[in-house]
């Protein structure tokens, strides 16, 4: 069975050396090892198989028994052996390709999980980078090296790069320009909803929904049809429904989406909405402030 741990050891010689030693000895063969150094300690990743009955458990004890601090374990696969070097190239690659699937694209990178049950014995690291002014969260339980905070910092700076390049196509409004059959949208507000109708017919819906586990977070539905998207509909009726929450006394909104919804991140830059996406298991969240914004006139 492959493992995939994470270690922090102190930094002196042969604490690595006794680390291989017990691994030796009790059958367990190392893999694959990245290192993350540190000024005191360094922080060290390995790809362990063991025989299929091994638990965390079971590693914790035997990395702790070497000297190891703060040890997290979990089942991988052979891709985890994959160079590390080469998994960063072929994520630039794949950004650069496609930046709205940077959220999806970094956690993956990153090896972000989805959230543990919080308990005493449990914690999360979180990594926050900063793409234009949205930020975007990924989580896990072991915690993120320097190192790894660093390339996380230059991988949204690459993407920030990239979307402002392109950030007046992004912009462009669809009320500055004829769409369809040459009718600009109509944006109507009502009580809790905003819609926007092309020649009577609904083509664009943003719902603001009541609050739910927190009284000043309301959560926004928002759906364009597919043959209006990519219009700036979706862009407009986001600001529009962050106004109308805040008419209606809520402090944040807050958006779900598939982890795979290379939308969100344009729509709510182009917006110039200060949103904060956070990425577990398949499913990413945006959480943006409103208190600031101009209420809603319906």
């Amino acid at each position: 069975m492959l493992w995939r741990v994470r270690t922090t050891l102190p930094d002196r010689p042969g604490a690595l050396a006794m680390l291989a030693a017990t691994c030796g000895e009790a059958g367990v063969n190392i893999l694959g090892l990245q290192i993350f150094p540190g000024v005191e300690s360094v922080t060290d990743e390995l790809v362990l198989s063991t025989p299929d009955d091994w638990t965390a458990a079971d590693l914790a004890d035997l990395v702790g028994r070497s000297g190891g601090l703060s040890v997290s374990a979990g089942p991988c696969t052979e891709a985890a052996l994959t160079d590390q070097p080469t998994r960063y190239v072929q994520a630039a690659r794949t950004i650069l390709a496609q930046p709205a699937s940077f959220p999806e694209v970094v956690a993956r990178l990153f090896d972000a999980e989805s959230d543990p049950a919080a308990g005493p014995d449990s914690s999360v690291d979180v990594m926050d980078m900063t793409v234009g002014d949205v930020q975007v969260q990924v989580r896990r339980t072991a915690p993120f090296t320097a190192t790894e905070h660093t390339r996380g910092a230059a991988i949204a700076d690459l993407v920030t790069d990239v979307l402002e390049r392109t950030r007046e196509s992004a912009l462009a409004p669809s009320m500055g320009r004829r769409v369809g059959g040459g009718a600009a949208p109509d944006y109507v507000a009502d009580d809790d909803s905003v819609s926007a109708m092309i020649d009577g017919q609904a083509v664009g819906l943003a719902v603001v929904r009541p609050a739910a586990e927190e009284p000043d977070v309301r959560p926004v539905t928002l759906r364009v049809d597919p043959a209006w998207q990519r219009r700036g509909i979706g862009t407009r009726l986001l600001v529009d429904a962050a106004r109308l929450a805040n008419s209606l006394g809520a402090t944040e909104i807050l958006l779900t989406a598939r982890s795979d919804n290379q939308a969100v991140l344009p729509m709510v830059m182009a917006a110039g909405l200060r949103g904060r996406i956070r990425m577990a298991s398949d499913t990413l969240t945006v959480r943006v402030p409103v208190r600031d914004l101009k209420p809603l006139r319906l």
